[in-house]
């Protein structure tokens, strides 16, 4: 039998939609519970699937039922053959009024609050029908990337990390953004021109802990220099916290630039004098290869890149 048999006449979407519920479940009986259908037809419907692809999708475990290799292959192409369909609503919604639709966009806490929300601000300005889903996972990047690989997303606003960006997915440049040693606008530091970072060793840090993800960078930074990670006064990831220590004018902390610039200059904070002997990566857009994105995303892609030419241009 030719595929285009198999598919077009053989193969039915509410088969996948069945197969998709078994996986995640792990069982035929929460399966069918899940979708509201008896345990026959949920049976059936895998019989029929495996019939038509002459391979078993599904094994027996000790902790339930498993997909076999097969499974796994199919079901990774289903996820995408459904989010093509889904888009293709989106698409049909969008040119039936322009105004609406729905962005969904993984990012990182700090870039969220800052970025993202600069884009979100100034799209919703005109379209104040579209919806965005903002979905920051701090640094877990695994789940962040896949996210994307599941269709949860339809993109990410990401530093380029190869935990990240890989062979399946596109990464767009939008801007720089370095990490810089701040202070708060009252600190007497603020006022320096030149500062160099062993100068700096004794005072009040806040900081993530060295072994975080974010912490590893600022330990590397540190050590490149020849210097020990300094004993933090607060040790915290939380980048909220730690601009409100600096606030006070007493703490010292390592943060994105990016902070600094959106979605206004920061009041209060300044960048100090110093410079980090590492560099931070590029800050842009991950999508996947194979997936166009829908209207009203590329509305957001084409903002984003809006607001990215508008933060200042470094030096050098």
């Amino acid at each position: 039998m030719r595929w285009n048999d198999r598919i077009g006449r053989r193969i039915k979407l509410s088969d996948l939609h069945i197969l998709l519920a078994v996986a995640q479940t792990r069982s035929m009986a929460k399966a069918a519970q899940a979708l509201a259908v008896s345990n026959p037809v949920v049976s059936r419907s895998i019989s029929d699937l495996e019939h038509s692809l002459g391979v078993r999708l599904l094994e027996r475990t000790r902790r339930g039922v498993e997909l076999t290799s097969c499974g796994q292959a199919m079901l990774a192409r289903s996820h995408a053959a459904f989010d093509e369909l889904r888009q293709g609503v989106k698409d049909i919604e969008f040119l039936s009024d322009p105004s609406r639709g729905e962005v969904r966009i993984g990012t990182t806490p700090p870039l969220a609050a800052s970025f993202v929300f600069t884009v979100i601000d100034r799209l919703s300005r005109r379209y104040p029908h579209i919806t965005f889903r903002v979905v920051a996972e701090g640094a877990n990047q695994p789940t962040q990337r896949q996210n994307l690989k599941d269709r949860a997303v339809d993109l990410l606003i990401f530093r380029k990390v190869s935990t990240v960006v890989d062979e399946e997915t596109s990464f767009e440049f939008l801007f720089d953004s370095p990490y810089v040693v701040a202070a708060g606008a009252s600190n007497p530091l603020a006022k320096r021109r030149r500062i160099e970072l062993a100068e700096l060793m004794n005072e009040p840090w806040a900081l993530p802990g060295p072994n975080d993800a974010f912490g590893s960078f600022v330990t590397d930074a540190f050590r490149t220099a020849g210097l020990d990670y300094p004993h933090p006064t607060v040790i915290t990831s939380a980048l909220e916290i730690r601009a409100n220590l600096l606030r006070t004018g007493r703490y010292l902390s390592i943060i994105p630039e990016f902070w600094l610039q959106l979605p206004a200059r920061h009041p209060f904070l300044k960048k100090l004098s110093v410079e980090l002997p590492i560099a931070g990566a590029p800050i842009g857009i991950v999508a996947l290869k194979d997936r166009k994105p829908s209207p009203v995303v590329q509305r957001f892609i084409d903002c984003a890149r809006d607001v990215a030419k508008s933060l200042p241009k470094r030096n050098g």
